[in-house]
């Protein structure tokens, strides 16, 4: 009986399905493959809904472990931490970081994103022999695909750092073919700006698409734009690298995009694929369960009777685990007249021998929906928004000696409304003007997967992350270890400095 890597062939010809991490004995009986599969446009569309699945598989927890959950921005919350600690706390290693404790959403392995750039690499292989009804549409799809395949490696490289390069779809079984030693951070990243470049190529125009859920030439800039300050600062790639970054956010600024009067209405479940969305991942009923937000609102067991009413107003119908949530440490840089404080997080107080006491908090900022009568959490994941955008203008800008007051400032005027006066920032020194840009990410972006790789960016994770402060300094440790259950099913990947 032949022996197949289901892994990758299950990849190869059935890109819809979730993949299999182990070898099994099977005989390959499938009716699906390559030569009857890849015949018309509707099988090349049905293969690009597939290849956002991936995605959106990882996006239930993943992303935000990767992007976020090692910052300085999670402390447990009432109830459990659902395993969440080994990253907030900064306690990974080999062993339990592709582990996943019950309802945390987060199996911290590659095998999912490579999952999404094998069906990524089907598309950029198959379509082009398939027959279109116009070029025009032939050509979205493959633009896409690269730009998918970049956005996978630009997540794996900032996580893992060096990279088994994988650009052909992996078909059959042959260990000397589907096993890859790791290429160099550099090698992956000067992939990773051609995939970009082509798909910018591809794209007919600056449309989006209804719901702003798939990729558009906009959501590519803004993902240039963020590459090109990752190398420029991280690699060192220096002025020209912010030159070409801040050119990707002009680009971006010529769409359909714009920051909404009301920070809350960006995440409104009701209000998905709004105008200040470049690109999110789609999460609704019944095509997805709920995701990693459930670990950080509040049930009935949890929640407080002497808490005061306007506060169980606010909170509304209770639901998931307060696993985690925002840190104080965060919590305490929000001002008052922030509109981004209550519409990122919820303190609650609750009276206490007849004092008004600090109880705990919950995420506002993804809250879900109420679908009879009980909450589900299912906000999108926002990959890429305006907001977002404007602040690498201003750090482009800033990286290049260039004034990033304007950028800044139209940030901070959503935020504090008839208040901006007195928060209107003045151009100061590079480390000062650098300073402010990293500390306004944090407050307009807090939970949307961003803040451990800007802290990364910045050079400031040792300095700003408390489970950090007292290790040495080892730029090793700002990667992941990756897990036995990868190394176990890559004989030619080794494992990171700082986790043997």
């Amino acid at each position: 009986m032949k022996k197949i890597n289901i892994f990758f062939t299950l990849a190869a010809i059935t890109v819809g399905l979730t993949s299999c991490t182990k070898t099994l004995e099977l005989n390959p009986i499938s009716q699906i493959s390559n030569q009857s599969f890849w015949k018309t446009e509707n099988d090349a569309t049905g293969a690009l809904n597939g290849m956002y699945v991936k995605l959106r598989t990882e996006a239930a927890g993943n992303l935000f472990a990767w992007g976020e959950a090692r910052s300085e921005v999670l402390d447990r919350s009432l109830g459990g931490t659902a395993g969440l600690q080994v990253f907030f706390l900064n306690e990974l290693n080999r062993s339990n970081v592709g582990v996943s404790a019950a309802n945390n959403k987060i199996n911290s392995t590659w095998q999912g994103m490579y999952a999404a750039v094998h069906a990524a690499n089907l598309l950029i292989n198959k379509t082009p022999q398939i027959s279109f009804s116009s070029e025009t549409t032939k050509n979205q799809i493959l633009a896409e695909a690269y730009a998918m395949r970049a956005y996978a490696y630009f997540v794996m490289t900032k996580t893992w750092g060096d990279l088994p390069l994988v650009l052909e779809p992996t078909e059959g079984s042959n260990p000397d073919v589907i096993m890859k030693e790791r290429s160099s951070k550099a090698v992956i990243l000067t992939q990773i700006k051609a995939d970009i470049d082509m798909a910018l190529g591809l794209f007919p125009d600056n449309a989006f698409k209804n719901g702003r859920n798939m990729w558009s030439r906009p959501a590519v800039n803004a993902l240039k734009a963020e590459v090109y300050l990752w190398t420029g600062k991280v690699m060192q790639g220096g002025q020209d690298d912010f030159r070409t970054s801040l050119k990707a956010v002009e680009e971006v600024e010529k769409s359909d995009v714009v920051l909404l009067d009301n920070y809350s209405a960006v995440f409104d479940y009701t209000n998905k694929g709004n105008k200040e969305i470049l690109m999110a991942v789609r999460f609704q009923d019944i095509e997805a369960t709920d995701n990693v937000f459930m670990n950080m609102y509040i049930d009935n067991a949890y929640m407080n009777k002497n808490t005061d009413q306007t506060t169980k107003d606010l909170i509304g119908v209770l639901g998931g685990l307060p696993a985690v949530t925002v840190s104080k440490l965060v919590r305490d840089q929000f001002s008052a007249d922030d509109q981004r404080r209550n519409a990122t997080f919820i303190e609650i107080y609750a009276t206490v021998n007849g004092a008004n006491t600090f109880y705990g908090s919950v995420v506002s900022k993804f809250s879900g929906t109420v679908i009879g009568g009980a909450r589900k959490f299912y906000d999108d994941m926002v990959l890429f928004r305006y907001a977002d955008v404007l602040l690498m203008k201003a750090e482009a800008q800033n990286a290049l000696s260039l004034d990033p007051t304007d950028a800044i400032n139209a940030v901070r005027k959503r935020a504090y409304g008839v208040n901006f006066p007195a928060h209107t920032y003045v151009n100061q020194s590079v480390v000062e003007n650098d300073k402010a840009i990293l500390k306004e990410r944090l407050l307009e972006l807090t939970l949307e997967g961003k803040r451990w790789w800007d802290l990364v960016r910045f050079n400031k994770a040792f300095e700003l992350v408390p489970s950090l402060a007292s290790k040495p300094v080892d730029n090793n440790l700002l990667l992941f270890p990756i897990a036995e259950s990868t190394l176990s099913l890559e004989p030619k990947v080794k494992q990171n400095l700082g986790y043997n």
